[in-house]
């Protein structure tokens, strides 16, 4: 049967359609703690957050960010995107599902170092100003024309001025879109020589971008390419494809331990994202692999019997004794049946085996240790929680458990910062306002405690008049 002809999209539609298949530089406040008062649905994974550092570790390298404190934030977002903001990173969970190698994530990575590296955010603050400056300059010319005309009761002088306002912010408009495109093709120049520096294929940026072109085809999209703050994709594709297929490492592949890392990131992002049907997808590519029985141990944990997933998660561990993941999976399945003491052992074990040191996961063996209960476990699970925090300064959750554990060893006070540090790094800054308050009047002037609470009272919101 014959379909209707599908409508031609807006050039508005158009560009959404282009946004959703476009790496940025966007122009917001820096950092996870804003990203959460604005609404960003923020994902923390210690597996995740791991690997997808180890693909930007030489690459932040070759850009010479190494010692720029770049932080990489994952999004919960089933799009292909990425875009950076301050000194954040910022990657969608969708570009890490989508992507089959790591290879094509680490091209992301590599635009975005790009435009870090080129300080791209403060030239496009400096040109937004720019563009600004044009608006507003054509307005003036253009009511001072029209002031004239009707003075002079010319109206070819007043319809002048008016084309004159109008134009003055198409030109201003158009004059941005375009150098926001310079910014994007320097980006990908960029990245290619970061590749090239450190030895890997360009391959993973053409078929992000053939992606991006396949899907704008099918959107059946009409897009003027003069309106949009990107390249357009075959653009794109024409410009880097002779750079990359000259590189001697174009035809290097990732490595079988890095591809199976990756593996095991995605089927865990379909198992708690997708559900049983994505992990069902995935697994039948690979049916024999450890990615397929990590999916399978996942899926019987969060949709099965406790008992499978325990001994799948045994199995997984007897492969790779020293994963650390596999460990804190096993820590899940223990907290999920009730058995606090053993799980907050098996968090010990992920955090000892752990080389990122990350602080969520020692924040996981506080929480196990609050639920065995006793004064000491309750001792230990405030140190551990505060050692995770120290690695994880905007850890939200991690505040809330440890604001509960204080509690529960009658220390209200602290008690009292920790609920306001949970609601300041939530974004929730009135809620955190009030809890400082309240706990700076228990502590002495002047001690840490106090100081920190002052820190939080006194906090003012960037871009917000208060």
């Amino acid at each position: 049967m014959l379909s209707p002809p599908r409508p031609r999209l807006t050039i508005a539609g158009a560009m959404r359609v282009l946004a959703l298949f476009c790496l940025s530089v966007v122009m917001v406040a820096a950092g996870t703690l804003v990203a959460a008062a604005q609404g960003v649905p923020i994902v923390r994974d210690a597996e995740i957050e791991a690997l997808v550092r180890d693909y930007a570790r030489p690459i932040f390298k070759a850009a010479g960010l190494s010692n720029a404190g770049i932080q990489i934030v994952l999004v919960n977002d089933s799009r292909f995107n990425a875009f950076v903001a301050g000194r954040r990173l910022f990657i969608n969970t969708g570009a890490l599902m989508q992507a089959e190698t790591p290879n094509e994530i680490i091209g992301v990575i590599a635009h975005e170092a790009g435009h870090l590296a080129g300080g791209h955010q403060q030239r496009l603050r400096d040109q937004l100003e720019r563009s600004k400056t044009m608006a507003i300059v054509a307005s003036l010319l253009g009511a001072g024309a029209i002031v004239a005309g009707a003075t002079t009761s010319n109206r070819g002088l007043a319809g002048a001025g008016m084309g004159i306002a109008a134009g003055g912010g198409e030109v201003a408009q158009r004059t941005l879109l375009s150098y926001q495109r310079g910014e994007e093709m320097t980006a990908d120049r960029s990245a290619i020589n970061y590749l090239n520096a450190t030895g890997q294929s360009g391959r993973g940026m053409l078929k992000t971008f053939q992606r991006f072109q396949s899907a704008l085809s099918l959107s059946g999209a009409q897009v003027d390419p003069y309106r949009i703050s990107h390249p357009m994709p075959q653009d794109r594709i024409a410009n880097l494809q002779t750079l990359i297929e000259k590189s001697p490492y174009y035809g290097k592949t990732d490595s079988e331990a890095l591809q199976q890392r990756h593996d095991m990131m995605r089927v865990k992002i379909a198992a708690y994202m997708q559900g049983q049907a994505a992990v069902s997808r995935l697994i039948r590519k690979k049916p024999d692999s450890l990615s397929s029985r990590y999916g399978e141990a996942l899926s019987a944990y969060l949709f099965g019997n406790p008992r499978s997933a325990m001994s799948r998660t045994e199995a997984l561990i007897k492969t790779q004794p020293k994963n650390p993941y596999f460990q804190e999976l096993r820590g899940d399945i223990l907290m999920k049946i009730n058995k606090p003491k053993d799980a907050a052992a098996a968090y010990g074990r992920a955090v000892s085996l752990d080389p990122a040191k990350s602080g969520l996961l020692m924040v996981s063996q506080g929480q196990a240790l609050m639920a065995v209960g006793t004064p000491a476990a309750l001792k230990e699970a405030v140190a551990q929680i505060n050692n995770g925090l120290e690695r994880d300064r905007e850890n939200s959750a991690g505040y809330r458990y440890l604001a509960q554990a204080y509690g529960e060893l009658g220390d209200i006070p602290r008690a009292e910062l920790a609920t306001a540090e949970g609601h300041y790094y939530s974004g929730a800054y009135q809620d955190a306002k009030i809890f400082a308050a309240r706990a700076q009047r228990k502590f002495k002037r002047g001690e840490p405690g106090w100081l920190r609470a002052q820190d939080i009272i006194n906090f003012r919101v960037p871009g917000k008049k208060q």
